[in-house]
């Protein structure tokens, strides 16, 4: 599963990364400059917050809690 993920600034990054790190499967961040562990805070303040990112997590997942406590930072048109 991929959605778009809109990061604005530092304090998103926080907050993204306290809301992911509750969750017992992998969650990833790829953009243009490389892919992040999105529970890794030092990873993902090495994001690029100008490109396009994607929140990424494996198909076989049930990520609907995770999308609703991401929902703020979706793209709801995908």
């Amino acid at each position: 599963m991929t959605r778009a993920i809109k990061v604005k600034n530092t304090e998103d990054i926080q907050k993204i990364n306290q809301i992911v790190t509750r969750y017992g499967f992998d969650i990833w961040i790829h953009g243009k400059s490389g892919m992040v562990d999105a529970k890794s805070l030092l990873g993902m303040f090495l994001l690029s917050l100008n490109e396009p990112l994607q929140l990424v997590v494996e198909d076989d997942i049930d990520a609907s809690a995770l999308l609703k406590d991401l929902s703020e930072y979706l793209d709801i048109e995908e």
